[in-house]
């Protein structure tokens, strides 16, 4: 008898080939057997008229704090997901030197805006070492699996101090003191290494992430010692100046230590290099034996804005500064108060002298790129759907449309703002990206941007919009499951899992397609010190289950435990069939 059998689903195996309806049975926290005439399980799920699917892999997250606190690991965890990677674009919380805990808190909530207050609750600092925090998250048992890579900030304070901390270039011995430590947290099981060089990145004090500006002989210093390790990511963010010169050293670094090297790929206004040249340099650099990688965003990247959220199109008018600390009760008290608003509306703006200044301007005044988070709302809007258009048919100004449409639900509506991934008022220019091998999904950031975001429904939204609902371009569920469970998997060196087979994992969701639902997202403050952040969550999911026990059931969370660390690369098991091994 297995310990659980899911009969009469249709699998979705990640592997790319064609579903088939057939029985899955678990024993332990392994696939046993993919067929028909299993036999009973201790345990049986009726998945008929439902996808049954690996879980899936999301490897861009920022849970470094969160993951010592929350076993939940919402909302990650309430989308299919079974692994999260984090570490990523260089900042973290290790290693630590006792007198910089408060800093590498203000660097990560200046980056990520998660709130410092809940990280200083939250986190219990039993570290300082890479290795000493990697035993601290394997102490705790969790909804799913996570994963960690060594962060350039923390590395280069710790090692530096306050030089490192500024940017300061470093000497011969501090770089071969760097890539020690980098050494010694891939030897203990981290997946990667991660860093930063993006102006947009700093700390809450406005200071850029150490390393922003490091030289490739610092980058390559460190990658040295990955390719001594033998394995890792070398994963990036970056504006792609062109005198930084990235793609080249880059390209260098992964051709001298094999090691796959990922970057944010984003389609931007602003940015130095287009899209398409983005990729363009990356496969130049690739024909010539280089491992680059495309991470991207499969939706427009930006900011939700609300009256509860971290920014709205009002945030800098006199009258909101004057309450915008006063307890949400007494906010909306006064948002409600008709001559409140019409005060509010009349007023000029008192924008803060700041690098992002443009954002700023964007944000209070460029109503054609702003889209009313209504029921059913389309993450793919047309121009018709936008503010400026609403308003001009509703004969309103855009500010007034604004200001009552996140006025809605008692101040709970919210307008979504893609400032990136949407240059062209759609998702066309991802549709190539979605066939090449050189892309993988990514950018979620789960467990970030708390207050302006909740990308961590990416998973979700790849199978409601790309799969079933978009009017145009859609792809092939076993497409979308490849991209987001063997790939994403792949990528890191886990090849026991993303593809349902015998031996692997028993990480699975089942689902139900047509009622696949993104939910309103929420402002909830459930954080340590009451912290906030934008949730969302999703309907749909019958079942998701982690190293074969059913860890939500028709979304509900059933408080089971069964995920931990994962520590270095994973083997694929023995039994793999051909097809599955070669997806790995």
């Amino acid at each position: 008898m297995h310990d659980l059998v899911i009969r009469g689903g249709t699998v979705v195996d990640g592997t790319g080939c064609e579903p088939f309806v057939a029985d899955v049975a678990v024993d332990g926290n392994r696939i046993t057997a993919v067929g028909s005439d299993l036999g009973p399980g201790r345990t049986e799920l009726d998945a008929k008229g439902s996808y049954v699917t690996p879980g899936f892999v999301d490897i861009h997250t920022h849970y470094d704090g969160q993951a010592t606190w929350d076993q939940e690991m919402a909302p990650s965890s309430w989308h299919g997901i079974t692994t999260v990677v984090m570490g990523n674009c260089g900042v973290g919380f290790a290693p630590a030197a006792v007198d910089r805990h408060d800093w590498l808190i203000g660097l990560m909530e200046g980056v990520e805006d998660i709130p410092g207050s809940a990280l200083s609750e939250g986190m219990t600092w039993n570290w300082e070492s890479f290795p000493e925090y990697m035993d601290a998250l394997e102490a705790m048992p969790r909804s799913i699996d996570v994963a960690t890579q060594v962060p350039h900030g923390a590395v280069r304070a710790y090692v530096m101090g306050d030089r490192g901390a500024a940017n300061e270039p470093p000497t011969e011995t501090d770089i071969a003191r760097m890539s020690a430590i980098v050494e010694e947290g891939l030897r203990a099981g981290a997946l990667g290494f991660s860093t930063s060089r993006t102006v947009l990145h700093k700390s809450v004090d406005g200071e850029l992430v150490p390393g922003t500006t490091a030289t490739p002989e610092e980058l390559i210093g460190i990658g040295r010692a990955m390719g001594r390790a033998g394995h890792g990511v070398f994963e990036l963010a970056s504006d792609l100046l062109p005198e930084w010169n990235e793609f080249a050293w880059m390209g260098d670094l992964s051709r001298e230590t094999g090691l796959p090297i990922s970057f944010t790929a984003l389609q931007s206004p602003i940015k130095a290099m287009a899209f398409e040249e983005q990729l363009a340099a990356m496969r130049s650099e690739n024909a010539r034996g280089a491992n680059l990688v495309a991470q991207v965003s499969l939706r427009g990247t930006g900011l939700v804005l609300g009256w509860q959220a971290t920014f709205h199109p009002f945030a800098y008018k006199p009258s909101w500064l004057a309450i915008k600390d006063l307890p949400w009760s007494e906010q909306l008290q006064h948002l409600q108060d008709a001559s409140f608003r019409d005060r509010l509306l009349a007023e000029p703006h008192q924008l803060p002298d700041t690098d992002l200044r443009m954002l700023l301007e964007l944000m209070i005044a460029a109503f054609n790129m702003q889209y009313p988070m209504v029921e059913g709302f389309n993450y793919e809007p047309g121009p018709d759907d936008s503010i400026a258009a609403r308003a001009a048919l509703a004969n309103v100004s855009p500010e007034a449309y604004a200001y009552d449409a996140m006025l809605a639900g008692d101040g709970r509506g919210f307008i979504y703002f893609p400032l990136l991934n949407y240059t062209d008022g759609n998702l066309d220019f991802l549709e190539p990206v979605l066939a090449s091998g050189d892309c993988i999904n990514s950018l979620s950031d789960g467990g970030a941007h708390c207050g302006t975001i909740c990308d961590a429904a990416a998973t979700t939204f790849l199978l409601q919009h790309w799969v079933r609902d978009r009017a145009r371009g859609r792809i092939s569920i076993e497409h979308a499951v490849r991209r987001q469970c063997a790939d994403t998997a792949r990528l890191y060196g886990l090849h026991d899992r993303g593809v349902l087979a015998e031996g692997y994992l028993a990480d699975l969701n089942i689902i139900d397609l047509d009622a696949l639902n993104l939910n309103h997202p929420w402002v909830a403050h459930d954080l340590p010190a009451g912290g906030k952040r934008l949730l969302q969550d999703a309907s749909g999911y019958r079942a998701t289950i982690k190293s074969g026990a059913v860890t939500f059931s028709d979304g509900v969370f059933q408080h089971c435990y069964p995920g931990g660390l994962i520590r270095g690369p994973q083997p694929a098991p023995a039994t793999a069939n051909p097809l599955a091994a070669a997806s790995d």
